[in-house]
């Protein structure tokens, strides 16, 4: 395995690793974000206000973009096989 090689498959499993998290990631920033102003326009101070939303959007999430996700670790972990005599070299 060439140092290229190395540093591309490196790449694209980071690619795909940060692909696979973004939509719970970004659901739970959106809500945080909202549940902080709202907390911020009526002054209240509830820690525990932000957990059950946010668990709530993030498991939502995971359920409508989870066929998306599996297509995309599916694929990769496909071409990571089909390409592992390559690799080996």
């Amino acid at each position: 395995m060439t140092p290229d090689l190395a540093i591309d498959l490196g790449r694209r499993t980071l690619e795909v690793a940060l692909l696979l998290a973004a939509p719970m990631l970004v659901s739970s920033l959106v809500v945080g974000l909202l549940i902080s102003i709202f907390q911020a326009a009526t002054q209240i101070n509830e820690v525990t206000l932000t957990f059950v939303p946010k668990i709530l959007v993030v498991f939502l999430a995971l359920v409508f973009f989870l066929p998306w996700m599996l297509r995309l670790m599916i694929g990769f972990t496909t071409d990571l096989f089909a390409n592992l005599p390559g690799y080996i070299q």
